[in-house]
């Protein structure tokens, strides 16, 4: 399983643009082979901070994800609507278990 977590500083110009792609982005993305989950929040600190949560059966679903138009269309944009550096770190996880709260 691969687990990738991403954040995304965006200007305040660009907000509203922005929510609206990765809102595609994301809808398009469950509909995936091999995706187990993608969500898109903003950060309740900094609202104009995105943060990603994508989880993948394996490296084939991921890979593939980079290909489709929906990801493709997003990475083309994302440049212009950035107010800082991204940062995106890929897990590899092996298993994981439900907790009980």
């Amino acid at each position: 399983m691969i687990v990738i977590q991403a954040t995304f500083p965006i200007d305040p110009d660009h907000h509203e643009q922005a929510a609206e792609l990765m809102q595609t982005l994301a809808t398009e993305s469950r509909n995936e082979d091999g995706i187990l989950d993608y969500r898109v929040t903003t950060d309740i600190e900094e609202p104009h901070t995105f943060r990603f949560f994508e989880l993948y059966e394996n490296e084939a679903a991921f890979g593939a994800h980079g290909e489709t138009d929906h990801f493709e269309e997003f990475e083309a944009a994302l440049p212009e609507m950035l107010a800082g550096e991204p940062s995106v770190t890929r897990y590899d996880v092996d298993a994981a278990t439900d907790l009980e709260l």
